[in-house]
């Protein structure tokens, strides 16, 4: 206990530093990207003359719709939120401890 009193304000700021990493780590992990690189368009393109050289049409015909159910779908976007919510909270806190590990305090003799 005494250890933390004599280091509170390099404990503070080391949590918030810690927690603003991992909140930013979390969202940039957790965000889609924005379009398909080269290769995604590329692996795309055989993909397709494959299918042509087999003999199968892309048509609207035989595309086969997706087999999701809702349950599934709620939990996806459950999840969703939950990291969401999780990087606002680890970002707060994160500027929690730097900002109160910065408060003037008046030292007692």
């Amino acid at each position: 206990m005494e250890f933390f009193f004599k280091n509170k304000i390099v404990i503070m700021r080391s949590l918030g530093a810690i927690m603003l990493v991992v909140g930013f780590a979390i969202h940039f992990w957790t965000t889609p990207k924005e379009g398909l690189s080269a290769n995604d368009k590329a692996a795309a393109r055989v993909a397709r003359m494959e299918a042509s050289a087999r003999g199968s049409s892309s048509g609207a015909s035989q595309t086969k719709e997706k087999d999701t159910s809702k349950f599934v779908d709620k939990m996806k976007g459950a999840q969703a939120k939950q990291m969401h919510y999780m990087t606002i909270l680890a970002m707060l806190f994160g500027v929690g401890f730097l900002g109160y590990s910065f408060i003037p305090r008046k030292e007692e003799s």
